[in-house]
């Protein structure tokens, strides 16, 4: 992943808004912006901020992630015991087929685990870990508020998108004015066009996708 910082972010509005000394909009505020669009970009796109770790297993079903990880997206494979990769199934088909699944017998390999959506720091894993289990894990990452000069937590894929928002809050600083107002709409809608681009793109390459397909051709 290329490491993208503020620099080059704030030196590109900067130029853009005509304010090459900051005085209209002081470095702080654009940092402010700055911070907010890396954290909107990551509540619409969590993968954007992904970071993969090993997460230690209590002794229990319910497992939470690390205290920087806001939501979970994949989980990898045990990495103690069989190594195996755990499937994801929903909680009610676990309900209905092992009702008693949060007393079973424990086990230090995980086979299948489940989360809610709207909750996605906490999963729940089956058979219950004995607590010396531990998973690799996918998850995102709450972004912290930037200084100047920072590392953001994603990559440099999203610095025409991160512009645009800088811009569109920029903007609607002084949306009083119908120009200012209409330009922070167009900024806003190209950031948003970007992130969907970008979907589409990530969707149309999906090596998983493209592999059931010429196999189901064969």
């Amino acid at each position: 992943m290329a490491t993208l910082t503020t620099t080059p972010i704030l030196t590109r509005v900067a130029a853009l808004i005509q304010d090459p000394t900051n005085v209209r909009w002081p470095k702080p505020e654009l940092l402010a912006y700055l911070s907010d669009g890396q954290r909107e970009l990551c509540l619409f796109k969590p993968d954007a901020c992904a970071k993969t770790a090993v997460v230690d297993l209590v002794a229990d079903t319910r497992q939470v992630l690390p205290s920087d990880g806001v939501v979970l997206i994949d989980v990898v494979r045990n990495m103690a015991g069989s190594k195996r990769a755990p499937r994801v199934v929903t909680r009610e088909i676990l309900d209905v087929q092992t009702p008693d699944w949060h007393t079973s017998t424990p086990d230090v390999d995980v086979k299948y685990y489940t989360f809610d959506p709207q909750n996605q720091r906490v999963f729940y894993v089956y058979p219950p870990n004995t607590g010396t289990g531990s998973l690799e894990v996918v998850y995102a990452v709450s972004p912290p508020e930037l200084a100047d000069g920072d590392a953001l937590q994603v990559d440099s894929v999203w610095l025409p998108a991160l512009v645009n928002y800088v811009m569109y809050r920029c903007y609607s600083k002084d949306a009083e004015y119908a120009a200012n107002a209409n330009l922070a709409v167009a900024y806003y809608q190209a950031f948003t066009n970007l992130l969907a681009g970008k979907t589409s793109a990530e969707a149309a390459l999906d090596a998983r996708q493209n592999s059931v397909g010429t196999a189901a051709k064969g």
